[in-house]
């Protein structure tokens, strides 16, 4: 990877790298922050007296507030930089496990997909993140497709071509 944030692009990440990030334990304050900034105060989040009569006997962390602290601690462990010029989309967020104030989370991310882009100044990447407590359990997944900051922008002549364009020369070479 490069030295500084500034200077970490697309070129410096391929398929199979991985982080894990530092730990973050999830308080009761926390989780009403969360609620007072979203307007999400449904009784399981808020309530004590509500939560100890569900399944879980307790409170539990919003889902939202669980992905948001994972983005969080990938970003405060610098990973990305300032490289990423893009989230396109977040894939297949599956909540595993409950988060319980108290509980500690890390994540563990690997990036998956490393591929070029339509735009010459970027390139298109996939990160899978698993959100882990403290337990060692698996409390979150999600994949994460983000645009990314090429160094060096790709030239038409250096762009690969879609299936359409090599169609399209095979059809030239063979008339």
């Amino acid at each position: 990877m490069a030295s500084s944030a500034d200077e970490v692009a697309f070129e410096d990440y391929y398929v199979g790298q991985e982080i894990r990030t530092a730990g973050r334990t999830i308080e009761i304050s926390d989780i009403l922050a969360f609620a007072g900034l979203t307007g999400d105060h449904y009784p399981l989040h808020t309530d004590e007296e509500f939560a100890a009569t569900t399944p879980f006997g307790t409170r539990v962390a919003h889902g939202p507030l669980t992905y948001a602290m994972a983005v969080g601690l990938i970003a405060l462990s610098n990973f990305y930089g300032h490289a990423v010029l893009a989230m396109r989309e977040c894939q297949e967020l599956r909540a595993r496990r409950p988060v319980f104030p108290g509980d500690t989370i890390h994540v563990e991310a690997t990036v998956t997909g490393h591929e070029p882009s339509s735009r010459p100044e970027a390139g298109i990447m996939t990160v899978h993140y698993s959100v882990v407590n403290q337990k060692a359990e698996q409390v979150m997944t999600f994949r994460m497709v983000v645009l990314v900051r090429r160094r060096i922008p790709v030239t038409d002549d250096a762009r690969p071509a879609t299936a359409e364009a090599q169609a399209a020369t095979q059809a030239g070479e063979s008339a």
